[in-house]
């Protein structure tokens, strides 16, 4: 049975890009934690003195589009002061879309009063379905989720999302009439291969957050062409600014793009069992599509057959099996010539969903019920045998890249063009395979001399149970929450020895490019 080494990445990808152009400030677009409660509520009473299809206009504009908040703190990365800096705000620092009408969107003429009646009813349904489960209040509702006579889609520009009923808007409308502007469908292709993906917008100016086996076509090439489709049908090329294939992220750009809208971000670790999720992307190529679902499963770490990945050059022995037994692969839209065979993998953790994802939603957002950003989706699982996605379509077994772990890396790329991960300077495997343990975990096999393990007093037989706090059931964990941190992160690390359950602190080194 093989040992697992942390693994050493040849040269990454990203150290070939072109420096990564300063981001406009965000400062004249950004909104106070608190700016949003200063929109007076729009009142029932109002709305039969409103001609049809006349929307009232709010006392204030906030840029946010979501219930204020404070913005919660990530592992290693707080928020940064200057908003003049290329950094992504956390929730409530304005890259939210506006709570007034989208620019482009003509209201209907009042021909019937009796219609625009009954369109503000049943928005003012929807924005109590999601006044407080998605953020949006009524001064948003009215005039962006109708249209004229009736039967509308709504977005910035040309129309996307249709709404034909407006009696009976849900939540889910709602939601998606928020986020679908913020996401992209993105074609790639590199001679005779191609495949589709998804994207989020970053920006206004056309930065977007995908995977890196989207746009290197699972490692198949490092100078593809890249052209991504908005909501609203504009097509763009766009150009890597930077990949992070450790944890299968990656950052374009949109060459001419001008306001874009921007997703909103959400705390992932704030995600409980259950809660709702909303996954948007491009399945099998049909952009705009909306799925639900709930939070399946949190803590999840999974191992994926990554031909990107950075070559270790040793055994990987994280995972007993053979990897032709890996139930996990992209869920990335393969077309023609793109057949890739690998041995590499990578291990991350992510969120479980139902909510039905297909190849072609890679790189697309998972959002909760206030239309938050909470994960990129990235993986899906295969009910069959082997881990081509040509076997099977969505089982309700989906996985994305938490935000939290999403949001570091961003920044990083957009800043630097690449990014870091940590190293624990220890080889482990399962816990459950070595003869006579009574628990599960990750089993220390030995420790590097000088590493972080080393000078944390780890040493050969214990068995990790625990990594900040998240439990750890597997080598896979382990080497996954590991790798989800930057270099000289600090970390709580509970083991046990000799039958007794204790905790250090680990500072992780780096690992190696």
């Amino acid at each position: 049975m093989s040992e697992n080494q942390d693994i050493r990445p040849e040269e990454n990808s990203a150290s070939s890009i072109p420096p990564v152009p300063p981001l406009p400030s965000t400062a004249a677009s950004s909104a106070a934690p608190g700016a949003a409660s200063s929109v007076p509520p729009a009142t029932p009473a109002a709305a039969p003195s409103t001609p049809a299809g006349a929307p009232s206009t709010p006392a204030a504009a906030p840029t946010g589009g979501v219930r204020p908040q404070a913005a919660p703190a990530f592992p290693s990365h707080p928020a940064p002061a200057d908003t003049s800096s290329p950094t992504l705000p956390y929730p409530g620092q304005g890259f939210g879309i506006p709570l007034t009408a989208q620019s482009g969107v003509t209201p209907p003429a009042p021909e019937k009063k009796k219609s625009g009646a009954g369109k503000v009813v049943g928005l003012l349904v929807a924005a109590a379905l999601v006044g407080g489960a998605a953020g949006v209040g009524t001064s948003w509702a009215a005039p962006n989720l109708w249209g004229p006579t009736g039967a509308s889609s709504t977005a910035a520009g040309p129309q996307v999302v249709t709404v034909n009923n407006t009696d009976s808007v849900n939540a889910t409308a709602a939601i998606a009439t928020k986020v679908v502007p913020s996401v992209v469908t993105i074609n790639v292709t590199a001679g005779q291969s191609g495949g589709t993906g998804s994207g989020v917008v970053l920006s206004k100016d056309g930065y977007v957050l995908t995977n890196t086996h989207v746009v290197t076509l699972d490692g198949e090439s490092g100078s593809a062409t890249i052209s991504v489709t908005t909501s609203d049908g504009h097509i763009y090329q766009a150009k890597i600014v930077g990949t992070d294939p450790v944890y299968d992220l990656a950052v374009i750009k949109l060459e001419g793009a001008t306001d874009l809208t921007p997703i909103t971000w959400g705390d992932s670790s704030n995600l409980n069992v259950g809660d709702q999720t909303v996954a948007i992307g491009a399945p099998l190529g049909l952009s705009n599509t909306v799925t639900t679902g709930i939070v399946s499963a949190l803590n999840r770490s999974i191992e994926i057959a990554s031909s990107a990945a950075p070559d270790s050059g040793q055994s990987d022995g994280d995972n007993d099996g053979e990897q032709g037994d890996n139930p996990f692969f992209f869920d990335f839209g393969q077309g023609q010539g793109q057949s890739q065979q690998t041995t590499d993998t990578i291990k991350i953790a992510v969120i479980q969903t139902d909510a039905p994802i297909n190849p072609g939603n890679s790189g697309g957002a998972l959002v909760n019920n206030k239309g938050e950003l909470v994960g990129i989706n990235v993986a899906i699982a295969s009910a069959g045998s082997t881990s081509t996605s040509e076997q099977s379509g969505s089982i309700g077994v989906g996985f994305s890249i938490p935000s939290d772990i999403a949001h570091r890396v961003a920044n990083d790329l957009m800043k630097d063009g690449k990014t870091t991960h940590g190293l624990l300077g220890a080889s482990v495997r399962d816990a459950s395979s070595v003869e006579g343990s009574t628990i599960t975990g990750a089993y220390i096999v030995d420790v590097t001399d000088g590493g972080g393990a080393a000078a944390a007093g780890l040493r050969a037989g214990d068995i990790v149970t625990k990594f900040n706090d998240v439990p750890v059931t597997g080598a896979v964990d382990l080497t996954a929450q590991v790798r989800a941190l930057a270099t000289g992160s600090k970390a709580d690390v509970t083991f046990v020895r000799d039958g007794q359950t204790k905790t250090t602190e680990v500072t992780l080194g780096t690992l190696a490019e």
